[in-house]
């Protein structure tokens, strides 16, 4: 399977990405692990990346397909690959599907995470992070069992600016206006999957396996 997946801050694809991954032997690409690992291995298009990280630009789109296109070709993907977090826009679309047509793996899907806003504000905004170890609790779904403290460290409790309400509403806004393209470009080539993001981890899973045999992909 050759999979995108899509869906605003809040929908669940990182989770959902490790369970597929896993499941299918996938091997999964995160845009912002490929830079990481880019930069840090010195590789041509780290070079180039480290250029505009460095002075607080973007990485260009084609970089960033470079990038994708290389850990392709030096990586088993017998099975398959995930990307997270890689296209956000037709243009980036574009441009990765060029270079995936070179390579020979075509995307089998893209699968969207259509999400509500309610969902998505209950799940971020509850979220709190220990300032001494940086373990990852939840108000409501991985309460600490002393409010405000972490259960290992003891440290304090704390909530990220950008997982506050107002910040992200506005996340949200910038995400569906840039996204709206996109998906409008995928339904067109008839390789969009819409799912609905406010399932639990189990049952999502369940609804993707079940849609993915359907079609001939596992």
């Amino acid at each position: 399977m050759k999979l995108v997946l899509l869906g605003p801050p809040g929908a669940g694809k990182g989770t959902q990405a490790a369970v597929l991954c896993k499941e299918y032997n996938l091997l999964h690409m995160s845009t912002g692990d490929l830079l990481r690992e880019a930069v840090k291995n010195n590789t041509a298009q780290g070079i180039q990346a480290k250029a505009y990280m460095d002075r607080g630009d973007l990485v260009p789109d084609e970089i960033v397909a470079a990038m994708i296109t290389e850990k392709l070709k030096n990586e088993d993907v017998s099975a398959g690959f995930m990307l997270d977090g890689f296209p956000r826009t037709k243009k980036q679309a574009e441009i990765l599907d060029q270079a995936l047509i070179e390579l020979a793996m075509p995307l089998d899907r893209v699968v969207y995470f259509a999400t509500k806003e309610e969902t998505i504000l209950t799940r971020l905004t509850g979220r709190r992070i220990c300032r001494s170890c940086g373990r990852i609790f939840h108000v409501t779904n991985i309460p600490s069992k002393k409010e405000g403290i972490c259960d290992g460290c003891q440290g304090e409790l704390y909530q990220r600016n950008d997982d506050k309400e107002e910040t992200i509403k506005n996340r949200i806004k910038v995400y569906n206006s840039q996204t709206k393209e996109l998906i409008d470009y995928y339904q067109a080539k008839n390789i969009l999957q819409q799912v609905s993001g406010d399932m639990d981890v189990n049952e999502l899973f369940s609804v993707l396996k079940d849609t993915f045999k359907k079609s001939g992909l596992i």
